[in-house]
């Protein structure tokens, strides 16, 4: 059997085929630089760097602060009124001899301030009369001329708050008659009551008819006197009771001035205003009327018993 024989390569050829793939390496090399850095790669990278760098410095948006709404009023806060406060008062200098009044001032009126006899009001009653002696009477105003008064019954008399009232006083025939308050009637009057002089009961119906059914109502004179001052029986600068006198309107309250400011005296059923412990005995005096108006006077030492005139009046209503 024949033998095979392996022949090797000639050292030309090996050499050709070494060189030939050397060159393709190359090639392949070449190729790939160029596709690596084309044109179409620096653009997309310079494009990426690009954006890169805008997201990094893009500014993140704050919020802008709104603008407030402008505070709305409640209904309650808006309505809502404050009431004006007092103020004290300075006293004024006294002089020593007649006495100085102040200019009137005016308070609101309430009722606190009328009681049962108020303006503008007609009340029902009857009409009697009886013997007046001297014109004096549970108002302790002393004895007088006027012939035409009057006694309010004990309802109506109110602990002395109708004294010094006027009214006007009119029968169903139509006839009419001014009396002024200076004495109570007492029970049995019933409210509504008027017991009069002998001389204003004929203004109005012959005395034989002694009771005759009537209307009457407050009235605010036209008058020129002044209020008058007086201190009863008996006052000192330790005890003291104070009376208006001649005043237009009902009486509502009279006060005294002290170190600690006005105070209100109680008022008694004969008329008297009195100051158990001697606060503002001659000191300066504040009246008020019913329908709420202020005088103030200055200059009224304590002379019991004596009347002592001033220079103001309340206005006509």
């Amino acid at each position: 059997m024949a033998s095979r024989t392996h022949r090797s390569p000639s050292p030309g050829r090996r050499r050709t085929a070494l060189v030939s793939v050397a060159a393709a390496v190359v090639v392949a090399v070449v190729a790939a630089l160029i596709v690596a850095f084309g044109p179409d790669h620096e653009t997309d990278t310079a494009g990426s760097a690009a954006a890169t760098a805008v997201a990094g410095t893009r500014d993140t948006p704050t919020p802008t602060a709104q603008e407030p709404k402008p505070a709305t009023a409640s209904p309650s806060a808006s309505a809502r009124t404050s009431s004006p406060k007092a103020t004290a008062s300075t006293a004024s200098p006294r002089p020593s001899t007649a006495p100085v009044s102040h200019p009137a001032r005016k308070v609101s009126a309430s009722a606190s301030l009328t009681g049962r006899i108020k303006p503008g009001v007609s009340y029902e009653g009857v009409a009697t009369f009886y013997d007046v002696g001297n014109g004096d009477g549970a108002c302790l105003y002393g004895p007088t001329d006027d012939v035409m008064t009057a006694a309010m019954n004990h309802t109506d008399y109110e602990t002395s708050k109708a004294c010094g009232a006027y009214i006007r006083v009119r029968a169903g025939s139509g006839a009419s008659v001014t009396v002024r308050i200076t004495n109570e009637c007492p029970l049995p009057c019933a409210p509504g009551q008027l017991d009069l002089s002998p001389q204003a009961f004929a203004k109005l119906a012959a005395p034989v008819q002694g009771r005759i059914p009537i209307t009457w109502s407050l009235l605010s004179p036209s008058t020129s006197d002044t209020v008058s001052i007086r201190y009863k029986t008996g006052s000192s600068r330790y005890w003291c009771g104070v009376q208006a006198i001649g005043h237009r309107n009902p009486l509502a309250r009279l006060e005294v001035e002290t170190a600690s400011g006005w105070k209100e005296l109680p008022r008694t059923d004969y008329n008297y205003f009195l100051s158990e412990q001697g606060s503002g005995c001659g000191g300066a005096i504040r009246i008020t009327d019913i329908y709420g108006e202020r005088l103030e006077i200055d200059g009224i030492g304590v002379k019991p018993d004596v009347v002592q005139p001033t220079r103001v009046q309340f206005a006509q209503h």
